[in-house]
């Protein structure tokens, strides 16, 4: 929604020396610096934090979340930027921690399927380090997030339909809390009974309730088998119904990906491809050959029943990759429709039976709008995105841009849904929670966050309101 206007706490400069002498030229207060590390990849304005941190470990995390507690100073944790809420925005100042540089892969375990890596860690770094053992990390939001920020933020991406979102996959967390404290949540074994699950507590907290400097994660062995398909539909309601019966037959597709008519024109301009411009579906199945195979013939007979086009198919990997490549760029590519306006991404989720209802609709409110508006979802999973291109120097259409959200988050809920399936709350969706929760839920959220950081201080302004 708006940007909120919060009170800065002021830093002493004691700790600025103080935190100096400890980092030498790891603490920097550098303006662009600075600039950087208060904005993410979303239209919500910069908000900078008062000086930068560049921590290596976990140990010097805690050195610095206990100087900034002594000195009830707020703390923001920094992944890669990538986030959508205004997640790392320093709404009240303070020290920004920076975990880029504790980028090391500590272990992998691949009899057992599993890997422990600092928080800094990139999916790509991973994936590269991980290729020659045959062992593959699914999440894939899209952007090369940490695997910190990816799981502070509970990410998932176009995989969640097979493989589950950073909730599935986190097995356990090193994480330092709000007294500076270093905590492990669990141990490799799979499962567990043993006391509160605080693995899942912290993964989604959004830097509000700690710091995560180590994740635990499952692991897969790459498909012996993997194809890709594109295919357009004459309506939302046939593409999306060829979604749900695929789903409820228990194909277990690893993605399915929806963009209507205006999404694949910008990606057909701005990655030089030739799809339809209608509402199409990205496909891909993994698995061995004769299970490929057998789930993409199954699911091209469902689609030409609702009046699917014929199926582009793409099985070499350097054709895969162009198509995964173009959905990807999705974001910039909207972009260039209008150039120079600035986009207001957002997201919801559905019930897959209400997918159809629920896109229609928000394309009809888009249609009707004089904003320009794109969607594309992980439907697979009932979760789509809006991108709103904007001038957010322009109240009228600030305003416009804030009431269609507004409605596509009501609408979600009234159908069951969620504000958000993957972005996240940050304070950019603030507004939506007691309606999604309840003032009683709400309020057990509060009582959460006051137990583990009573003098608020992790990223405040953040994922819970009125803290």
């Amino acid at each position: 929604m708006s940007d909120r206007q919060y009170e800065r706490i002021e830093t002493p400069e004691s700790l600025i020396s103080a935190l100096r002498e400890m980092l030498g030229d790891r603490l920097s207060t550098a303006q662009a610096v600075l600039e950087q590390h208060g904005k993410d990849e979303s239209w919500h304005a910069a908000s900078p934090p008062d000086a930068v941190v560049f921590a290596t470990s976990t140990e010097e995390v805690a050195e610095v979340v206990k100087l900034c507690a002594t000195h009830e100073v707020p703390i923001v944790p920094f992944g890669t930027g990538s986030s959508l809420e205004g997640h790392v925005a320093a709404l009240r100042g303070g020290i920004c921690i920076d975990l880029s540089r504790m980028d090391a892969i500590l272990e992998v375990n691949n009899e057992d399927l599993d890997c422990r890596v600092q928080a800094g860690v990139t999916r790509e770094q991973l994936n590269d380090h991980l290729r020659d053992t045959g062992l593959f990390f699914p999440i894939d939001p899209g952007a090369n997030a940490s695997i910190g920020g990816m799981t502070a933020t509970r990410a998932s991406g176009t995989n969640a339909v097979r493989y589950g979102t950073m909730r599935d996959n986190v097995l356990s967390l090193t994480v330092v809390t709000p007294e500076g404290k270093i905590i492990k949540t669990a141990n490799r074994a799979r499962k567990s009974s043993a006391g509160y699950d605080l693995t899942r507590l912290f993964v989604g907290s959004e830097g509000t309730l700690g710091v995560i400097t180590e994740i635990g994660l499952k692991l897969y062995g790459i498909p012996e088998a993997m194809s890709a398909a594109v295919c357009a539909f004459p309506t939302v309601e046939a593409a999306v119904d060829t979604v749900i019966l695929t789903i409820q037959a228990g194909i277990p597709v690893a993605r399915i990906e929806f963009l209507d008519e205006l999404q694949v024109r910008a990606v057909n301009n701005y990655s030089k491809l030739d799809h339809k411009e209608a509402p199409t579906l990205f496909f891909e199945f993994h698995g061995t050959e004769a299970g490929v195979k057998e789930q993409a013939e199954f699911v091209q007979s469902v689609a030409e029943e609702y009046g699917a086009e014929e199926f582009q198919w793409a099985t070499r990997q350097e054709d895969r990759n162009k198509l995964w490549a173009a959905r990807h760029k999705a974001y910039y590519a909207s972009l260039q429709l209008e150039p120079g306006k600035a986009g207001m991404p957002t997201d919801v989720c559905v019930p897959i039976s209400k997918l159809a209802e629920a896109i229609t609709e928000t394309r009809a409110d888009c249609n009707a709008s004089p904003l320009t508006c794109t969607i594309i979802g992980h439907v697979g999973d009932g979760n789509f995105h809006t991108l709103i291109l904007l001038d957010p120097e322009d109240p009228a259409q600030m305003e416009e841009a804030n009431r269609l959200h507004k409605r596509m988050v009501e609408r979600a809920l009234k159908l069951g849904g969620t504000c958000t399936g993957e972005h996240g709350i940050g304070y950019g969706k603030l507004d939506f929670m007691v309606a999604e929760h309840g003032e009683d839920t709400i309020a057990m959220m509060r009582a959460i966050k006051a137990a583990i950081d009573p003098k608020g201080l992790m990223n405040p302004g953040k994922l819970i309101p009125g803290l």
